[in-house]
């Protein structure tokens, strides 16, 4: 998005990098360039507005949960880790994934053979049961003979 007219900040950089300007999260440098890029640009500022309004509404509806102590410490941990480049957050998630459901990650996938093997066996297992269920429909049908 952009307003089409040149400023000293352009409204890419401004809207890349909102959240962290809405988090006080950059240096008070680039907070005055953007804060003077609101007063010059109304697309933006409208952005901002709107986002600030978001961030004010999860805070108030969402800001009560207690977060487990060591919960902080672990993400931030996991987090220099990716920065420093000890682990990628592919890894991560996939390490993640495993902890889930550890029986997943130990159990083998099963080969093509084995998958078509199985599906041949129920393939078989209902072919007989409708078989005889057909059967046996055919034999509750059939009229009675009376005795002679």
């Amino acid at each position: 998005m952009s307003c089409g007219d040149p400023h000293e900040t352009d409204c890419s950089e401004v809207l890349d990098h909102l959240y962290e300007y809405l988090d006080r999260e950059m240096p008070e440098g680039d907070c005055t360039k953007f804060e003077e890029h609101f007063g010059e640009c109304n697309p933006c500022l409208e952005k901002y507005g709107l986002e600030q309004a978001v961030k004010k509404l999860v805070k108030r509806c969402c800001g009560h949960d207690d977060v487990p102590g060591d919960l902080r410490s672990k993400v931030l941990g996991r987090i220099e880790m990716i920065r420093a480049g000890e682990i990628r957050p592919e890894a991560e998630a996939s390490r993640d994934q495993a902890c889930e459901d550890p029986a997943k990650a130990s159990e083998p996938e099963p080969s093509k053979a084995s998958r078509a093997s199985n599906a041949a066996q129920a393939s078989n297992a209902a072919q007989a049961s409708n078989a005889a269920q057909a059967s046996n429909a055919a034999q509750a049908s059939k009229p009675e003979s009376e005795p002679a």
